[in-house]
């Protein structure tokens, strides 16, 4: 199911770029008490989340695991913010660290992937190991929320077990479409920024782990030779087009079987919003697009019932439904 959703952003944030800037790379809050939670992966490697817990929060009280996208962390502004908004109203918040990202930097020799729906799904039966009648939904965002939808898929019915529902904001669901995307002129900021963060992790890993050889990335590379080069064969993918082709989580959303819910905004500068169009979805999911609300952004006008940050108040709106 699809459908139009209305959304008022604020009069002078009308442009993509400023919607998706304002809202990621401006957070004015400050960080709340959590503590830290490692994960052994089968492999050998550690993710290291971060877990907000109201004080009267009880085994039976929900959860939800907050996930961010492409080169950020626990600290990421919509993690950080969701996990303030959610133990205010006495749901538990679990940040997920994707591998050596935020409080597990360098707990991991492998680096992470837009398909590594694996290192979710070890984390969320850890959590239902640990509080078996929490209930949990997973609130992801861009490249997490691609891993999570795939999972919810490669999980089918299996799934039910585990979660309640599944949200997803701006998820690159076709990546060689957002690789493509990133290569316009008018991307060239997100393409710079993300290369950069991208090759510092890189030089790090092959300087923390010894066995690693050494290598000398240039300074700027297009995402897609930084995948070619880098990620497919480092993860195992024939090429960077093996990698997209494996790892893009439209193949496996008409799989889910859990209540999923999709945010996609029209004007979205990396991420198409007609990605699903093509494909036939299952009624426990649907997809909802707006006009504006640029990558991740969804800003809006203070003086509105949602507020500033529109997006949060969707989401915690989604999340209560969802719990009913």
């Amino acid at each position: 199911m699809s459908e139009e959703l209305p959304f008022d952003p604020f009069p002078y944030i009308e442009n993509p770029h400023y919607q998706t800037i304002v809202n990621s790379f401006f957070n004015f809050f400050l960080d709340i008490s959590s503590d830290e939670k490692i994960i052994q992966l089968p492999d050998g490697d550690r993710l290291s989340h971060v877990i907000s817990t109201p004080r009267d929060w009880k085994p039976t009280d929900p959860t939800v695991v907050l996930i961010h996208g492409l080169c950020g962390s626990h600290k990421s502004a919509n993690p950080a913010r969701m996990a303030r908004r959610l133990t205010e109203i006495g749901i538990r918040a679990v940040r997920f660290n994707m591998r050596n990202c935020g409080t597990g930097k360098g707990l991991a020799k492998k680096i992470y992937h837009s398909g590594r729906s694996e290192d979710v799904f070890e984390t969320l039966k850890e959590l239902k190991r640990e509080h078996p009648k929490s209930p949990i939904i997973v609130t992801a965002f861009s490249l997490g929320a691609n891993i999570t939808l795939k999972l919810a898929g490669e999980l089918a019915s299996l799934g039910k077990h585990f979660l309640k529902g599944a949200i997803a904001v701006s998820p690159p669901v076709d990546l060689y479409s957002s690789v493509q995307l990133l290569d316009h002129p008018d991307n060239s900021f997100y393409q710079r920024y993300f290369y950069r963060l991208l090759r510092a992790d890189v030089h790090y890993l092959h300087k923390k782990f010894k066995d690693l050889p050494p290598i000398e990335l240039p300074k700027y590379m297009k995402l897609y030779d930084f995948d070619q080069f880098y990620t497919a064969p480092q993860c195992g993918f024939i090429d960077a087009e093996d990698y997209y082709s494996k790892c893009s989580s439209a193949q496996f959303v008409p799989d889910i079987e859990i209540p999923c819910k999709i945010l996609l905004a029209k004007d979205d500068p990396i991420v198409s919003s007609s990605s699903l169009d093509g494909h036939k979805l299952p009624s426990n999911v649907c997809v909802f697009k707006t006009k504006k609300g640029g990558h991740m952004g969804y800003v809006g006008h203070p003086r509105h019932k949602k507020g500033f940050y529109w997006l949060d108040s969707l989401l915690v709106e989604w999340i209560l439904d969802m719990l009913k």
